[in-house]
């Protein structure tokens, strides 16, 4: 993912790749230089830090961003609460944004479930992505299923229920999330980064689908967010606001 986004945030014309943290040095550079770690960094050829690490490795670069005044851009799921409120208190001194996912196109597709979400009633999301996602249900299924609740709830809709009153296999009927959607996650390989929001309701059904078919896809929205920030404190959570 960082050689896919290093290239294409270069690409662009918008943006000097400074460097490349990573324990190994990458295939390509992109004319930046390669740091096993943020020691190795010049914090005065920063203005901005992307990581589509590891939780890990997201909470390294929260505290150096937060220690020399970066702004930080995170696109790694997976976060404990832990996790999570470091990169909070990050945001009280530095400018971050995290999501899910980076695609304009996933973020387009939530905020048409959300319309759709008072007109039907049941909602089931199923989302599909390589075998080597380490992570299940994705952060991208769990932001649509709380999209979907939220605007049910405004709507004045119930909770769903299951109907399902006999499991012969246990979780055949997918994970539980808010609101009584129900999520499954498949992982193969060939898939990049799928997903289906499937409303049913009285004699219809709608289905919305996004499909990254190449990781260049989430580059437009990283660069939304490179663009958005600095070292001004304040926290953007998805990039909806910046389309």
């Amino acid at each position: 993912m960082g050689q896919i986004l290093a290239g294409g945030l270069s690409a662009l014309g918008q943006f000097t790749i400074g460097a490349l943290v990573d324990a190994r040095e990458p295939t390509e550079l992109f004319g930046a230089t390669h740091a096993a770690s943020f020691d190795a960094v010049d914090a005065h050829s920063v203005d901005v830090v992307v990581d589509f690490s590891s939780p890990e490795g997201v909470v390294a670069s929260a505290r150096w961003c937060a220690a020399n005044g970066k702004g930080l851009v995170i696109g790694t799921t997976g976060l404990t609460d832990e996790q999570r409120t470091e990169v909070e208190e990050t945001a009280t001194h530095v400018g971050v944004v995290i999501a899910a996912n980076f695609s304009v196109g996933a973020v387009l597709s939530e905020k048409f479930a959300a319309i759709a979400a008072p007109y039907f009633d049941r909602v089931e999301i199923i989302e599909l992505h390589h075998d080597k996602k380490v992570d299940a249900p994705s952060g991208t299924s769990i932001a649509a299923a709380k999209g979907i609740a939220a605007a049910r709830t405004s709507a004045g809709l119930p909770e769903m229920t299951d109907p399902t009153l006999r499991h012969t296999v246990s979780g055949a009927r997918g994970a539980d999330t808010i609101g009584g959607i129900k999520i499954h996650s498949v992982r193969l390989p060939g898939l990049v980064a799928h997903q289906e929001i499937l409303f049913g309701g009285p004699g219809e059904g709608l289905t919305i689908r996004h499909d990254s078919f190449d990781r260049l896809s989430f580059v437009q929205g990283v660069a939304l967010a490179a663009n958005a920030i600095d070292s001004t404190p304040r926290l953007i959570d998805g990039i909806e606001s910046l389309i």
